[in-house]
């Protein structure tokens, strides 16, 4: 899930502080999951799709999918 939110969040042109506040998730929690330091609760995970506009499971899929 760290690859593909840090490259949906780049393709959107945000921030993670961007991505923090239409998330409602902080921007180190963000900066954490996208280190793969810290693994996101089902909430967060449907928060911060929400805010990115994709679906829960583009946002937990493997990588490649997304690049098609």
């Amino acid at each position: 899930m760290n690859g593909n939110l840090k490259m949906l969040r780049q393709r959107r042109a945000l921030s993670l502080s961007d991505l923090a506040l239409l998330s409602q998730v902080s921007r180190v929690t963000i900066n954490r999951i996208e280190n793969g330091k810290q693994k996101p609760s089902p909430r967060t995970i449907r928060k911060l799709a929400e805010a990115l506009q994709v679906s829960v499971e583009d946002l937990t899929s493997d990588q490649g999918r997304l690049m098609d």
